[in-house]
């Protein structure tokens, strides 16, 4: 009981750790992805954070998985390098003793890691793409920032503004480049406002401007200025259209969804926390070190392992979804594989460790005796 208590302890500690640093490098690689595509005007910068936090709740499940893996192993590791191993096996415990108190401390993760694969993940999924679909939606002149140029909905204009006129709609310095069947028109104005019409239609009000229509030194060029000049702005519906992806469609309904893509999906959703609990008892075996030796290279094995692990099972999806592979027959051959693996390992080390049995020990100090 003592040794159980302790070993979740360092189990927790560990975990803690290995979490932190993981955690910290998706949020900020994610951080710099999602900067990256708001200074590009394909999301509104106010998005940023909210998008950030949905993009991390994507990632947990396989932050979790790994982190127990990776958890479990360095314990195991530094218990044969503590030479700690020594004294379990020659006190006639089995390696074995250890499956206990390592899925008592990881059924709560797997627990957490199927609630994100089945329910969180797809919801935040879902609230992203509605995040980015809104700022699609948006009026032309509302997605401009300041200082960049961006092609409205319509595709026929460019839009540019040196900033905005305080808290209101309003934007000073404005430019706008415009293609229609009259030609190529450039429109610059000193302030922009949109306003709605009596018909409920929205307008780009240009207020102290010049345009200038037709290609310089052509017969046809022509130049105008204007105290106000209106143009429809692009306006899209602001109702939501239905989520496109189908990782973003909640389990109960994915379910109900008879196509090859809808069951790839599912077979990504049911294999998180399976491999969660794999790779945690895979752990347990793969955690023997020389303790003469270092305990890097172990680190470096687990690392491809779960990497291998879940390239192999995108390769079931994808087989899945290109209907090769029934789902019925695509869920579950690697887990199985896995855990064979797994029953393999164990019964390796304990064939190994058996020498360090009481029993053995005594058989090869009796042997030595009587050659002597």
């Amino acid at each position: 009981m003592i040794f159980q208590r302790a070993l979740r302890r360092e189990l927790a500690s560990s975990a803690g750790a290995t979490f932190t640093v993981l955690f910290t490098i998706i949020v900020t690689w994610t951080l710099i992805r999602i900067l990256g595509e708001a200074a590009g005007g394909k999301i509104a910068s106010s998005d940023v954070l909210a998008l950030i936090a949905f993009a991390a709740l994507n990632y947990l499940p396989l932050i979790l998985a790994l982190t127990s893996f990776i958890a479990v192993l360095m314990v195991v590791t530094r218990s044969y390098r503590d030479s700690e191993m020594v004294v379990w096996f020659a006190s006639g415990q089995s390696l074995t003793a250890w499956i206990r108190p390592v899925l008592t401390f990881g059924l709560p993760i797997i627990a957490i890691t199927a609630v994100l694969a089945f329910y969180v993940g797809p919801w935040a999924k879902q609230q992203s793409a509605q995040y980015v679909e809104r700022f699609a939606k948006r009026e032309d002149l509302q997605k401009v920032s300041p200082g960049q140029f961006k092609e409205s909905g319509s595709t026929n204009r460019i839009f540019f503004v040196e900033g905005a006129a305080g808290q209101t709609a309003a934007v000073q310095n404005v430019f706008v480049n415009q293609v229609d069947a009259r030609g190529t028109a450039v429109i610059v104005a000193k302030e922009g406002v949109i306003e709605t019409g009596d018909n409920g239609q929205r307008y780009l009000v240009l207020k102290n401007g010049r345009r200038y229509q037709g290609q310089p030194g052509q017969a046809d060029f022509q130049t105008m200025e204007f105290d106000s000049y209106k143009m429809r702005v692009a306006q899209q519906t602001a109702e939501l259209g239905e989520i496109q992806g189908v990782d973003a469609i909640p389990t109960a309904t994915l379910i109900k969804v008879p196509n090859n893509e809808a069951r790839a999906e599912l077979l990504v959703r049911i294999s998180l926390p399976i491999t969660c609990f794999v790779l945690m008892l895979l752990a347990i075996p793969l955690g023997f070190v020389n303790p003469r030796a270092g305990s890097s290279t172990n680190l470096i094995i687990a690392i491809l392992i779960f990497f291998a692990y879940n390239n192999v099972v995108k390769l079931f999806e994808s087989s899945v979804k290109q209907g090769r592979f029934s789902f019925a027959m695509g869920w579950w051959p690697l887990h199985v594989a896995a855990l064979l693996t797994v029953v393999a390992l164990f019964a390796w080390r304990l064939n190994v460790n058996s020498r360090w049995h009481p029993r053995a020990l005594f058989a090869s100090r009796k042997r030595a005796g009587g050659a002597a």
